[in-house]
């Protein structure tokens, strides 16, 4: 993606980016007009942020680390509400 933003995040809940997670990360993403990619900091494929089954294919336990990367008008804005669902757990009591 050409003039496009970069933040990496770290899974920080118990369970990882299991299904109520990655539902949330993704009606996050959708409410930006943002295009948003998701790659695992160990793989070279990246994966579309607005899709609930190519982020549960990343397989991402607690400690992983994934770089978002977001395009567009709101791309800004659109990472800082990824990421402060990441650093709330995606709001998981562990």
């Amino acid at each position: 993606m050409s003039n496009s933003i970069h933040r990496t995040i770290t899974i920080r809940n118990r369970l990882g980016l299991h299904a109520r997670p990655a539902t949330m990360f993704v009606e996050t993403a959708m409410r930006f007009n943002a295009g948003i990619r998701v790659r695992r900091s160990d793989r070279t494929n990246d994966c579309d942020g607005k899709s609930i089954m190519q982020l549960l294919i990343l397989a991402a336990t607690q400690g992983t680390e994934l770089e978002l990367v977001a395009e567009g008008p709101d791309a800004e804005e659109a990472l800082d509400a990824l990421s402060a669902l990441a650093e709330a757990q995606f709001r998981e009591d562990d």
